[in-house]
């Protein structure tokens, strides 16, 4: 053996060495890092993020939720959707298709229930951007037929609307979305554990500084439009999952001695009057567990119910009114593992 091969025989060892330690050091580091915090305000609502990593991400995490706001948000005039509703020739990005595919997916397996071309029937209830003072039967008739993900596909990279009135609006899946997007931005950085939180849509992996799975509260449906008082209902322990609440006993207003709920079943053009209060959902993803939320509120209890026995990756918390207006709770047997006992 001649004496280079010697020396490389010993140095492999020693190589080998070097590149194990240094994969510890990392993941010691990475172990060690500290828990950062970071809030801040986007889509109209606030922002919450708890990341295990050495240092501050704020900047990169509001960069990542400004594409969000660039493609999905409806109050942003120069974002895609905006273009779309008015109609511009604008070729939409993978952000939006990404949501308008999960949107159109997930309406078909609720039957419609699930719809971004309701926007013209929120905005004439008052929960939109433009707030009508009356709403008649004759305006509803005239507005359903601008309304339904049978009249909008995307072709070519296109957005194709049977009619031009026909708007999109993805405020019950964006929020979801948004949470999704600094949680890959996460996943990017190898960061093993952390919460985003965006107006209640919930993204969680991996542990909390206590070595534990992430608690979630889910809250007792209280009428509170200013989100004063707040009791919890239950807590679930969850990991690697999306969470998201959807419910009527904040977003409301009176009118004429009536309470009308934020949201409006696509089907009828009238705010739902079932006995759901409150619908949260976990899923693989926090977009799917927004859309599905909003959709429960739709459904009803026995509609909603049906579609989890359908739906076997999602899980899902309902509280409901009785027939006595009592509030009763079902969860779905998968979740029960996640409540606290």
């Amino acid at each position: 053996m001649n004496n280079r091969n010697k020396k490389l025989r010993w140095q492999l060892p020693f190589l080998l060495l070097l590149i194990v330690g240094t994969i510890f050091i990392i993941r010691n580091h990475q172990t060690a890092a500290p828990f950062q915090k970071g809030e801040g305000a986007v889509f109209g609502t606030f922002y919450h993020v708890t990341y295990q990593y050495p240092s501050d991400l704020q900047k990169e995490i509001e960069a990542e939720l400004q594409k969000v706001d660039a493609s999905l948000s409806p109050f942003n005039k120069t974002s895609i959707i905006s273009r779309i509703n008015r109609n511009e020739d604008v070729t939409p990005d993978s952000m939006f298709i990404h949501v308008f595919q999960l949107a159109k997916s997930i309406s078909q397996r609720t039957n419609g229930a699930f719809d971004i071309t309701v926007a013209p029937l929120v905005n004439a209830w008052g929960f939109g951007f433009k707030n009508e003072k009356e709403v008649s039967h004759s305006q509803i008739d005239s507005l359903l037929q601008f309304v339904g993900f049978g009249k909008v596909d995307l072709t070519d990279g296109k957005i194709i609307k049977q009619d031009p009135r026909v708007t999109l609006d993805c405020s019950a899946i964006a929020k979801g979305y948004g949470s999704d997007a600094v949680a890959r931005l996460f996943d990017r950085k190898g960061i093993k554990n952390y919460m985003i939180e965006i107006g209640g849509e919930i993204v969680v992996k991996g542990v909390n500084a206590k070595q534990q799975r992430w608690k979630v509260g889910i809250n007792k449906p209280i009428d509170d439009t200013l989100n004063i008082h707040s009791e919890i209902q239950t807590i679930l322990h969850v990991t690697d999952a999306g969470i998201a609440t959807s419910g009527n006993y904040r977003n409301f207003y009176y009118k004429d001695g009536k309470k009308y709920a934020h949201t409006i079943d696509p089907h009828t053009g009238y705010p739902v009057q079932h006995s759901i209060l409150s619908a949260t959902v976990v899923a693989k993803d926090c977009a799917t567990a927004d859309a599905y939320a909003t959709a429960f509120m739709v459904l009803g209890l026995e509609d909603a119910r049906k579609v989890l026995d359908s739906v076997p990756e999602i899980q899902a918390y309902l509280i409901y009114a009785d027939e006595k207006g009592q509030n009763q709770t079902y969860a779905s047997p998968g979740l029960q593992d996640m409540m606290e006992h």
